[in-house]
């Protein structure tokens, strides 16, 4: 067997196979492969083709590739739009791939060339019979398969030669690529010959299946269209006997009608959509519609109100029973209900709960709902992004539904229900509209008086609905909707918070849930205090839920396998139930050092304190910034770094030191991503100890930003940082002279046993922090 081995430009094939001898014609879009179809035009024109085992893979490697392909010789290239190339190829040898040698600019291959069905001559009178059987299995299928051509057929039948005649055939039958790829890897031709009939003859079979299935399906739809003839003549027979449902239903919704608590507007709306249920009875598509339309206007609620509780001492006792905290929120809802009580009127707020996960916004909502004894309707806003989702869908369109609010006004029966948006923050917008321009109108007290639902049609009175909504944060959410609402902020518990949480409401309810009497697991108060500061770390009570959950879980395991009656929980033996401590808190230093200053950052789980690190060394001037800072924070050192050398002859810093050293800024914890302007007045002091070798007092803390004139300004997360200091065993708080109105907002739980200390400027932040020489 003569065998040949040469290098050629190569194009990895998706989704097809091409045969020795087979003309066709492929787009080329990947750069490798332009870039081979260009090689191969600048040499012989001709390319080697082998197809990928899987289509999708894109960085082609060996193991991507079938091992037998085909050289092609390129007959035509057309240029597409969107740098497509049209390239028609002739197939004319097999080809084996020995290596893929090259994979950039484009693909390059050794190849071994084959030749063509090397083997031993059949007896002729045995070729000519195997050649006759294959051209009637051809002609066969070409029978079944209308687009084979007759001149294709006749050329088929004209070939004498079994190698040219099964080429010709593979190249003709559209198999799958898989299949063809079969028939070119197959070189001994008898054993092709066999596998080329066996295919035929299965695709001869499919085709005959296929014929029988559309002779049934042609049969089926022969005895549709004559019972629908026949219904039609029942139709008409029943008419004329005066016993049609349609009819009769069409008077049943005209009774519905008039015993409807809707306006005349309403009312005329359902009685033209029953004349015209009427006239579709011959339509079953246009009736079913109208049929489903009219069925939802009448069970929305439209004058039907729920009647409301107005006894503020029961409200005031249910919120307070079912919620620690969340005082403001209470506190606006009893003043809704004052009003109510006093006017029997009053526009319903529109409050909008912000605040960190597990803070209870979603929990208030429900209680709301039971103290004012108003139905309750949850709307899940997260990742809704077509505003049909809140205005609902014209009748016209196939499946044709109301919106999220009517249909939350349907669920509730009252037009007066407290409808909950919960997420609303997570609303997303695409190119099928803008869901926050849809909820303006539904959060307009103005506006909502007459909301009109496309489906509906006809203005819905939103006015009545107490709407609450909640969201993690205000950032993604436009100021022309923050502006409709009245924004409360459900901020961090405290640690007592948790802890009264934890002890008149988690602890019950996990009990209950995994089936344990009061008696049988009691959780010490220092244990509650340990599961809250070491083994969970959020601004809310979930994870706190979990692991009381969890040490349920084992104490009910316990009871039952060593038939405890009692179990009780301390600190001393909670690692037994829940495992080593997860968070350990950073606690003050214990001495003063240079270059280390404690700053107060904001996070999504609460605050943290933050221990900014600073080095001066012999250097180049150069500014270091290490510790995974955001841009801002960055741009908070340098202007930290600016203002001390604006006050450097001040405090005898010579003027060449900022050019003959570095200063490194490090926050440790660099995996952590941090940001904000916070820490600038916590870099500047400990940017100044270093360079001025002086200490910095281990029990102060700050937090504020630095301009570069040296004056401090506001931040936010007050309460959360103070919390943060107070854990971490601070005494005294350095913070914006801007906040101290925030600070007289907290509760004495939160600043008991801090010296909180407002500044105006970075002088009186360094007079405070540095240790007195």
């Amino acid at each position: 067997m003569n065998e040949e081995i040469r290098r050629l430009p190569m194009v990895a094939l998706r989704g097809m196979t091409i045969m020795p001898k087979e003309v066709v014609h492929f787009d080329v879009s990947r750069e490798i492969s332009l870039e081979a179809i260009q090689k191969a035009m600048s040499e012989e024109q001709q390319i080697f083709l082998l197809t990928q085992k899987c289509i999708e893979a894109e960085n082609i490697t060996q193991d991507d590739l079938y091992e037998m392909g085909v050289i092609a010789s390129i007959k035509q290239i057309v240029k597409m739009p969107k740098k497509i190339l049209r390239v028609l190829v002739e197939g004319e040898r097999r080809a084996k791939l020995n290596e893929l040698v090259q994979t950039e600019p484009y693909l390059e291959a050794d190849i071994t060339v084959l030749e063509e069905y090397p083997y031993v001559e059949e007896e002729p009178i045995r070729q000519e019979a195997m050649c006759r059987t294959l051209q009637e299995l051809f002609l066969q299928y070409a029978v079944k398969n209308a687009k084979l051509t007759k001149e294709i057929v006749e050329q088929i039948a004209k070939i004498d030669d079994l190698k040219r005649l099964i080429d010709e055939v593979c190249a003709n039958v559209p198999f799958r690529y898989e299949e063809t790829q079969e028939l070119l890897e197959e070189t001994d031709p008898i054993k092709c010959y066999s596998l080329l009939t066996e295919k035929l003859e299965k695709e001869i079979r499919v085709f005959q299946i296929k014929e029988q299935l559309e002779e049934k399906v042609k049969a089926r739809i022969d005895k549709h269209q004559k019972e629908y003839l026949l219904r039609e003549e029942l139709k008409v027979i029943q008419e004329e006997l005066g016993d049609d449902s349609t009819i009769s239903d069409a008077d049943e919704f005209a009774k519905a009608v008039k015993k409807l608590n809707a306006s005349e507007e309403v009312k005329e709306k359902l009685r033209k959509e029953i004349r015209r249920f009427r006239n579709t009875a011959n339509g079953p598509a246009e009736n079913a519609v109208t049929r489903t339309y009219i069925e939802t206007m009448l069970e929305m609620p439209w004058n039907k109100t729920g009647e409301d509780n107005l006894d503020i001492h029961y409200a005031k006792e249910i919120l307070e029973e079912e919620h620690y905290g969340l005082e403001q929120v209470k506190e606006r809802i009893l003043e809704f209900l004052a009003v109510r009580a006093l006017t029997s009127k009053g526009t319903s707020p529109i409050l909008c709960l912000v605040g960190p996960p597990g803070t209870g916004k979603t929990s208030i909502a429900r209680s709301l709902a039971k103290a004012l004894h108003k139905k309750y309707v949850r709307i899940s806003l997260g990742g809704v992004r077509d505003e049909a989702e809140i205005r609902g869908h014209r009748k016209t369109y196939v499946g044709a539904m109301p919106g999220r609010i009517a249909n939350g006004l349907k669920m509730a029966g009252v037009r007066n229900p407290l409808m909950l948006l919960d997420e609303i923050d997570k609303v997303s917008t695409d190119y099928k509209g803008d869901t926050f321009s849809a909820l303006l109108e539904v959060l307009d007290s103005e506006q909502n008086v007459k909301f009109r639902d496309h489906y509906l049609e006809v203005p819905l009175d939103l006015s009545e609905v107490l709407f609450v909504t909640t969201a993690n944060s205000l950032q993604t959410i436009p100021r022309p909707l923050l502006d409709r609402m009245e924004i409360i902020e459900v901020t961090s518990y405290t640690d007592n918070e948790k802890f009264h949480i934890a002890e008149k409401h988690l602890i019950p309810k996990q009990l209950k849930k995994h089936g344990l009497e009061k008696d049988m697991l009691t959780i010490s108060k220092g244990a509650i205090w340990k599961i809250s500061n070491n083994y969970t770390r959020e601004a809310g009570v979930r994870q706190l839920e979990r692991r009381i959950g969890d040490i349920c879980r084992k104490a009910a395991r316990e009871i039952l396998e060593k038939n405890k009656r009692k179990i009780r929980v301390t600190e001393s033996n909670l690692e037994k139930y829940l495992g080593k401590e997860k968070y350990t808190y950073q606690k003050v230093n214990e001495k003063d050092e240079v270059g280390i200053v404690r700053g107060l950052a904001w996070t999504s789980v609460g605050g943290d304190t933050l221990q900014i690190e600073v080095n001066a060394m012999l250097g180049k001037g150069e500014l270091l910034l290490t510790g995974q800072m955001g841009d801002v924070m960055k741009e908070s050192a340098k202007t930290g770094i600016s203002y001390i050398r604006s006050i450097a002859e001040e405090f005898n810093i010579p003027k060449e030191y900022f050019e003959e050293h570095d200063i490194h800024i490090h926050i440790p914890e660099g995996a952590v991503p941090k940001d904000g302007p916070s820490a600038g007045i916590s870099m500047a002091t400990a940017n100044f100890s270093a360079i001025t070798n002086k200490k910095v007092r281990a029990d102060v803390a700050m937090t504020g930003e630095i301009t570069l004139r040296g004056r401090v300004l506001a931040i936010g997360g007050l309460k959360e940082k103070l919390l943060a200091a107070k854990v971490a065993g601070i005494k005294t708080v350095i913070i914006p002279f801007e906040n101290k109105k925030d600070v007289e907002e907290l509760s004495s739980e939160i600043t008991k046993g801090l010296e909180i200390i407002p500044v105006n400027h970075m002088r009186e932040v360094l007079e405070i922090a540095l240790v007195k020489e």
